[in-house]
């Protein structure tokens, strides 16, 4: 009998300089990477506002969202995740298509120190079963973390309406796709 090779699960780049390169998907706790139907739709409202952004992928997992961000025209982006093994699957398809103005860092993204840089776009997509939403809002919607028109990104098996928002925050889009809810956080205008 041939040695055969495990199957690896992988996702697919949507659009941009990396379109169709796949991302392996690690068999690790909690792992669920954003469905593609949902990357298209986030994108397509991002679509103006990601070329030369700065991203922060704060439960990188995959990383698929930072990934995608970058192979369309994000400026530089910060993978976050307390998995060296996630990790390591992100910087090797970082090193295999040639993007250097991308790093990783291994923590929990929630005990992170205020960050120097500012980003225009924080991924929040914690695993679901963690319920660290919340948290996860509190920690980032802020000026310690996002430039001015900073926006968050945030995936849950939650309904949005049921986290609690900042005062001068609000859902600036939103979707839901199968059990997944998913939105656009950002600053209300005055």
């Amino acid at each position: 009998m041939p040695n055969q090779r495990p199957l690896t699960n992988k996702i697919r780049i949507i659009a941009g300089s990396h379109r169709g390169r796949r991302i392996p998907i690690l068999d690790r706790p909690g792992l669920r990477p954003s469905p593609e139907r949902v990357r298209e739709t986030v994108f397509n409202w991002l679509q103006n506002e990601i070329a030369g952004a700065a991203v922060f992928d704060a439960f990188a997992g995959s990383g698929a969202m930072g990934l995608e961000a970058l192979s369309r025209g994000a400026g530089s982006a910060l993978f976050c995740d307390n998995d060296s093994q996630t990790l390591a699957a992100i910087r090797n398809c970082l090193q295999e298509w040639h993007i250097g103005h991308a790093r990783t860092l291994q923590s929990d993204a929630l005990t992170l120190s205020n960050s120097p840089t500012r980003y225009d776009l924080i991924f929040l997509d914690p695993p679901f079963d963690a319920h660290l939403h919340q948290a996860a809002i509190d920690k980032f919607a802020g000026d310690a973390w996002l430039k001015p028109y900073g926006k968050i990104y945030v995936e849950s098996a939650e309904k949005l309406e049921n986290l609690s928002l900042k005062t001068g925050w609000q859902w600036l889009k939103s979707a839901r796709a199968g059990q997944v809810y998913f939105g656009l956080l950002g600053r209300s205008d005055d």
